[in-house]
């Protein structure tokens, strides 16, 4: 495999990726599993202060998901977590008042690492009489509760596409109707919560859709509907599964997932919606990405493969002009970067979707500057052409790393395992007399469950989320002087390969 980078950023390279870009959504019914209730879950801070220390700047999180559609506020509600509602009033199949939460809900939210940049979500499905009191309210609490975290935006209802489908709206609900509802709720918010408060108008992510397909809730159609009136709109927030049981129609394997090219062929109809968004002057974020939903799959999502998954999604999305990734998160869910408290007779654990995760905010730093430009490979043998990606990253306009991810299948059972050396052209500039630094992501196979390490880092060895060295070992390959380094790359494994110093 050879590859030829330029010395300077190719003309569709990214803008500069912001530090918090590789995020996480935390579903509001399980915010205590994540943050504790009396005590603060340390091993969820330490995993989010791992990532802040990588990449500059503590990952974005969206609270939000279902159940933000769900809740409403009753301020003598004093326990450490939601409890159900006995007189639950409002429209649909779970009722958009089932869940009452209390001021316990924003003390664990302000627990998240001080500036943390949160999207937090309200409830849109909700319309009894006093729907904007009940909204102002959670927006207000969230901004005055809350002084440790930086909450730049509201996302106004979850999913709205699918509330006829869940008995949250009847009739001739659409995209149309959406945008009235959700600019009544941004003006409210606006006079009573922002302004008073110096906040500018500019706060509010829509639609937060779980899909585009065949609706009008599509980008264009939204700002054909006017959603820009009165300067409400900050972003384009939309969701995406890589698959989802019961949904996508055909059986899903951790080796399909690693056919890397599935994931750009799954994605196109969302990067028709990147491109609709590049047309406005809106940033475009997937809030909710999940491998596979709604919670998961044993063998798929909690193995080794997902963390090569990750990785590559990562450096896909970013590629291509997303702004910000989340991945979505519940207590109950295998695909979950972590498993936050006791449950399946399992203490609380890190998964390998957390050291893609964790590379990714290695290999861009905490300069903010970095820009990623997905590299179109030629030369690699067929059998790899779908599995084999590879990223050049450029920094104040100069290569400074290339990550190649090689999700071609390797088991741990496997007693041999092929590779591909791969060959390095640099531009004269690094010619001679360098030495590039490389980290790898790796374990004994795309199954494994547990001991992965990303460059010779352990999440998971000394049980409370804080990183342990195992391999002190320095890997390296030297530039030659005509500009090449030559390396091997195992099947099930991706490296990273610096510059300018070593990984992180």
């Amino acid at each position: 495999l050879k590859l030829k980078p330029s010395a300077s950023p190719p003309p569709d390279i990214s803008l500069p990726v912001d530090a918090s870009y590789a995020g996480f959504g935390i579903e509001p019914s399980n915010l205590f599993s994540f943050m504790g209730a009396a005590e603060p879950n340390s091993f969820t801070l330490n995993l989010f202060n791992n990532l802040a220390s990588y990449a500059g700047k503590p990952p974005h999180i969206r609270l939000g998901g279902n159940t933000q559609d769900y809740m409403i506020y009753q301020e003598a509600q004093n326990e450490w977590t939601w409890i159900e509602n006995q007189n639950a009033a409002g429209q649909g199949q779970t009722k958009s008042d089932s869940m009452l939460i209390g001021p316990r809900f924003f003390e664990a939210a302000n627990r998240l690492p001080n500036g943390t940049t949160v999207t937090w979500g309200l409830n849109l499905a909700y319309e009894l009489d006093d729907h904007i009191e009940q909204i102002t309210t959670m927006a207000r609490l969230a901004l005055s509760k809350c002084p440790n975290l930086n909450i730049t935006s509201f996302e106004v209802g979850n999913e709205p596409d699918l509330y006829t489908q869940n008995g949250f709206r009847s009739g001739q609900w659409g995209g149309q109707m959406y945008t009235q509802q959700w600019l009544e709720r941004a003006s409210a918010i606006h006079e009573q919560v922002l302004e008073p408060n110096g906040i500018g108008s500019n706060f509010f992510e829509a639609a937060a859709t779980a899909s585009t397909i065949g609706t009008d809730f599509q980008i264009v159609n939204l700002m054909q509907f006017n959603i820009g009136t009165g300067a409400y709109l900050s972003g384009w927030n939309q969701h995406d599964y890589y698959y989802y049981i019961g949904v996508s129609g055909y059986p899903v394997t951790l080796e399909h997932l690693m056919e890397l090219q599935t994931t750009e062929d799954q994605f196109e109809a969302w990067m028709e919606q990147v491109k609709q968004a590049q047309q406005t002057p809106y940033p475009y974020a997937l809030r909710e990405m999940g491998v596979v939903g709604p919670i998961g799959l044993e063998g798929v999502t909690d193995v080794f493969g997902t963390a090569l998954w990750t990785l590559n999604f990562l450096l896909y999305t970013a590629s291509i002009g997303v702004s910000s990734i989340g991945f979505h998160m519940t207590d109950n869910s295998n695909a979950s970067a972590w498993q936050p408290v006791a449950m399946y007779n399992q203490p609380p654990h890190v998964r390998p979707l957390y050291y893609g995760v964790a590379a990714f905010d290695q290999i861009i730093g905490p300069s903010c500057g970095a820009r990623i430009a997905q590299y179109q490979i030629t030369d690699i043998p067929a059998e790899y052409t779908a599995y084999v990606r590879a990223y050049a990253i450029y920094e104040q306009d100069q290569l400074s790393s290339v990550v190649v991810v090689n999700g071609r299948l390797a088991n741990s059972t496997q007693v041999s395992k092929p590779s591909i050396t791969i060959q390095l052209q640099l531009p004269g500039s690094y010619a001679g007399g360098r030495t590039a630094h490389l980290a790898y992501l790796t374990n004994a196979g795309a199954d494994a469950t547990s001991n992965t390490t990303w460059n010779g880092l352990s999440f998971e060895r000394t049980g409370d989320g804080t990183p342990k060295q195992i391999s002190g070992d320095e890997l390296t390959a030297r530039v030659n002087a005509d500009g090449t380094a030559s390396f091997s790359l195992r099947d099930s494994e991706a490296v990273a390969v610096s510059l300018n110093g070593k990984v992180g």
